[in-house]
């Protein structure tokens, strides 16, 4: 197969977010379809191409796996397969000779719905912000040192709920629980009154591991299959109440919000960037020889208004090194594991990826444009991350939105 040109035969999809360096998966079925013929798509413009029907007249290898309604079986084949899948699909949307056999399999976004891409196997989050935990520790031990003394010689994470982990537009339902004020003695019960956002980017892991096998840093492309956009809501006063001694629980596992489109770690390769530095040198196992961070640019919009624009860039551990130290005990990875970053905060007010820092722990509520304010979410608002990133053509490439809109609790 041949290195396809630059430009698709598709149309107004050439020099968009969505050109063919892009080309995120997804999996679709069309409106009139029940959930039975969801199957495995890419985005390029506005159409999704139809890749598992292509793919069989065509007689690709593992044409089969892109007719599930999941991306498991494609992930789990490994890198060499995401590599022809996604050559593959270039060449058809490139190559004027492909376009009448191809074109009959563009389906329109308007006439398709997404579903959950993948079954998540386990879930870990990490806390690896600089920006973000700085603020966080201010906010909450003001008097104190703002960083733990562990947090710059390893990615600090927990354990979350994979089984609470849903795609974008599912609805988000206010949590209850115990929450007790400073002034008082003890918890009451009820709805959150704190319920935040947290902006992350999201890592889903293709092959796995066998028990007691370590994935070492430079080994970190030939696991994670892509990025996705993740919101990590978050009640900061159950929060607050719960996680000492042993960290979140149920301010955190009652919803996790993820984009539909994964965005392959391929798609990426011209995002990466160094990190900001590291001090003092994390031990070896930590170490990375290459550029690890990305130049992912976040924008948070609430009820359709700019609140943040958070700078991946910022971050100061990276996923490889996230990975290499959630498997460095020889914990075994599975086929659709999640890891997320944290919130995603950078160094400037605007940069802030949650509300808990936009309004300083609740002390300097943000105004809206209709004139509300908002120091955490109310019933009805709606949440929108999006991002782009410098892509393979020269122009930026989208990673696919994620949404959420609270709903009273039950």
């Amino acid at each position: 197969m041949t290195v396809p040109p630059t430009r698709t035969w598709v149309p107004g999809a050439a020099g968009s977010p969505y050109d063919v360096d892009n080309l995120p998966y997804a999996v679709f079925s069309r409106t009139d379809d029940s959930d039975a013929h969801a199957r495995v798509g890419v985005r390029i413009g506005d159409f999704v191409l139809d890749l598992a029907p292509l793919a069989a007249i065509e007689m690709l290898d593992g044409a089969a796996e892109l007719g599930q309604p999941s991306l498991v079986p494609l992930m789990a084949q490994g890198l060499q397969r995401w590599d022809a899948v996604r050559a593959w699909a270039q060449h058809v949307l490139t190559d004027h000779g492909e376009q009448a056999e191809s074109e009959p399999f563009l389906i329109g976004l308007s006439e398709i719905r997404t579903h959950m891409p993948f079954e998540v196997a386990d879930y870990v989050d990490f806390y690896c912000s600089l920006d973000h935990a700085s603020n966080v520790g201010k906010i909450f031990r003001p008097d104190a040192e703002p960083l733990l003394p562990n947090w710059r010689h390893l990615p600090v994470g927990y354990h979350g709920r994979a089984g609470t982990v849903v795609g974008s537009g599912a609805p988000i339902v206010r949590p209850l629980g115990q929450r007790r004020e400073p002034s008082e003695d003890r918890p009451t019960f009820g709805p959150s009154e704190r319920l935040d956002i947290e902006a992350e980017m999201g890592f889903v892991v293709g092959r796995g591991t066998d028990l007691g096998e370590r994935v070492p840093t430079s080994a970190y492309a030939e696991h994670v299959f892509g990025l996705t956009l993740l919101n990590d809501w978050s009640a900061r006063d159950i929060q607050a109440w719960e996680y000492v001694p042993l960290g979140p629980f149920l301010g955190k596992s009652f919803a996790t919000s993820i984009s539909p489109w994964i965005t392959p770690l391929a798609a990426l390769e011209h995002a990466r960037c160094d990190l900001p530095g590291q001090d003092p040198a994390p031990l070896e196992y930590l170490r990375t020889d290459e550029a690890a961070g990305y130049d992912i640019d976040v924008t948070v919009t609430l009820n359709g208004e700019v609140v943040a624009q958070p700078p991946y860039a910022s971050m100061y551990w990276s996923a490889a090194q996230m990975l290499a130290h959630m498997t460095v005990n020889g914990a075994s990875l599975r086929t659709g594991d999640l890891f997320a970053s944290g919130t995603v905060s950078g160094p400037e007010p605007g940069q802030r990826g949650s509300l808990l820092e936009l309004s300083w722990g609740g002390t300097e509520p943000i105004t809206l444009a209709d004139g509300s304010t908002r120091s955490f979410l109310a019933d009805g608002d709606t949440v929108t991350l999006s991002a782009t990133a410098p892509g393979e053509l020269g122009g930026r490439i989208a990673l696919g939105e994620v949404t959420g809109t609270i709903h009273p609790s039950r």
